[in-house]
């Protein structure tokens, strides 16, 4: 049974996730539509995402430092919508350069959006119910993965690209509404450290404790591969049928991801968090490496919706290790800086692929799936390398938990 508090705050993030990820396509459609040139939607899209990894650490130490949370986080959910709806209302209509600057304000609310909302858990369900609300929580992502882009295509095929991107901002503003009236304990301290040494904080803690240096450092080598398995999938569909089918592909992964990880809430296992990432990245690793030697799209779909559904736990998993190791002082930061690596990286995974589309697609997959495993082994590997700085402030509980 929800609690109202959790409830709550599910509906909230679903909201504020389906407008962050339903902007790579209605931004796009919109471009293309206005001015004829999608290149002007690409050029949007980075100045939404990134500010990201340059903004975490601000937003985490405001975050950690305000007295009045709830104001905080609907009030920068606010400004997130603002955001979007500034983009609906400005491409194709002002230069460039004023829509790559209001892009740019709304993309610096994104950290509170992905890891900063997470953070609130640990302050909304107790102890014992966190694995739970984890596991809720990794799957509002992956239903705003599956719904936003589907719902800025269908919205623009029933009215326009403007109108989507508009309902995107709608979305974004019942999100600023339920984050107001959540009952948000302080996060950070109560006596609060200055704002250069909270926007430092939440790096310092990930790399001194061994376990959130392992899971961030797995997590976001991992996500290299994962920020290029989009464009990957086209190509190998394209080798199999047709390029349109690698939709399908995607879609039968986050579909994976979204049942793994409704199902992880309702099993909650006794693993340490650690434990269950090193599993769910050997199990991408296994999946996405038949799917490169798969014989066609059917094999693919099945092998696709397999390694989806070892992501889905897995980003359930590194939400807990950062509430599990991360001081409550300091959760806002860790959260909000270890959110913006991972986009980083994914962001870094899409540069890559584009430099080596011409690779045979099942070489390209057969990477990716080398990066699951390397991220595999920098979380097994990193934490206990002597005289690393994350070596000696949290062991795996000297279990040899990965």
């Amino acid at each position: 049974m929800l609690t109202r508090p959790l409830a709550t705050y599910l509906v909230t993030s679903f909201f504020a996730r389906l407008a962050d990820e339903g902007m790579g396509v209605t931004v796009a459609l919109l471009a293309l539509a206005r001015t004829g040139d999608a290149a002007q939607g690409a050029v949007v899209l980075t100045a939404w995402t990134a500010p990201h990894v340059v903004a975490a650490p601000l937003m985490g130490a405001f975050a950690a430092r305000t007295r009045r949370p709830r104001a905080c986080y609907g009030g920068t959910l606010a400004v997130f919508a603002a955001g979007v709806a500034g983009v609906a209302g400005t491409v194709g209509r002002v230069p460039l350069v004023a829509v790559v600057a209001v892009a740019a304000v709304g993309g610096c609310c994104g950290p509170l959006v992905t890891g900063g909302m997470s953070s609130m858990l640990g302050g909304l369900v107790d102890a014992d119910g966190r694995t739970r609300a984890y596991a809720l929580d990794s799957a509002t992502y992956n239903a705003a993965t599956l719904a936003g882009p589907a719902l800025g295509a269908v919205l623009t095929g029933a009215w326009s690209a403007g109108a989507a991107t508009a309902a995107l901002a709608g979305s974004a503003a019942l999100a600023a509404l339920g984050a107001a009236a959540l009952p948000i304990p302080r996060l950070g301290d109560s006596a609060p450290p200055g704002l250069a040494t909270a926007m430092v904080r939440g790096g310092t803690v990930i790399w001194r404790n061994g376990v959130l240096h392992g899971v961030t450092a797995g997590t976001c080598v991992a996500y290299l591969g994962i920020g290029a398995l989009p464009v990957t999938a086209v190509l190998l569909a394209g080798s199999w049928s047709s390029a349109r089918d690698g939709g399908l592909l995607m879609t039968a992964f986050a579909a994976g991801a979204l049942v793994a990880a409704v199902g992880l809430a309702r099993w909650r296992p006794t693993l340490p968090p650690e434990r269950l990432a090193g599993y769910c990245l050997l199990g991408c690793t296994v999946a996405l490496g038949l799917a490169a030697a798969s014989p066609g799209l059917v094999v693919g779909l099945a092998l696709f919706a397999t390694a989806g559904a070892c992501d889905g736990p897995l980003l359930s998993a590194t939400l807990a290790a950062r509430s599990q190791h991360a001081p409550a002082g300091s959760r806002p930061q860790v959260f909000t800086v270890g959110a913006a690596l991972k986009v980083s990286a994914a962001a870094c995974g899409a540069g890559l692929v584009a430099v080596a589309a011409d690779l045979l697609p099942a070489l390209l997959l057969l990477g990716i799936a080398g990066t699951q495993l390397a991220g595999y082994a920098a979380l097994r590997l990193l934490p206990r390398l002597p005289g690393s700085a994350a070596a000696g402030a949290h062991q795996l509980d000297h279990r040899g938990e990965a």
